[in-house]
């Protein structure tokens, strides 16, 4: 996976084309909460390599697992990792569209990425939600 974005390019617009979100998975696998407490550690002591690689294989066991994609953007993010960080946000957006702090991540990422309407754009969803409000209605 090394070298490709976590999301397509077509999502860029994300916002524009929402769908609702995708159902939840029934019950996350023991071995995938383990992986994903193991990256968590990781992540705690600063060891970003290794949290990265650990949240690539959990979503590679589900790629429908939101923590998973979001703490894999975060993570890419403290690692300068921008473009494929910005991927990962929206892949986070994309399967939980109302949820606050996928956008407000999301807008952190393309601040960082120097991409401010994009930033804004992302922003003005998190407020959206931060109000009471739906970036896509149930």
């Amino acid at each position: 996976m090394a070298g490709r974005s976590c999301a397509s390019r077509q999502d860029r617009a994300i916002g524009k084309t929402l769908k609702p979100p995708l159902p939840f998975p029934a019950a996350m696998s023991e071995d995938l909460q383990a992986l994903f407490d193991e990256a968590n550690g990781h992540l705690a002591l600063g060891e970003f390599d290794e949290a990265t690689a650990l949240y690539r294989r959990c979503v590679a066991l589900d790629p429908t697992y939101f923590d998973g994609w979001h703490a894999l953007g975060m993570a890419l993010l403290k690692t300068g990792q921008l473009k494929e960080a910005i991927g990962c946000g929206l892949q986070s957006v994309h399967l939980q569209p109302n949820d606050l702090l996928a956008w407000t991540s999301l807008s952190q990422m393309y601040v960082r990425d120097g991409n401010i309407p994009e930033a804004e754009f992302a922003k003005g969803n998190a407020r959206i939600l931060s109000l009471g409000g739906k970036v896509v209605k149930d």
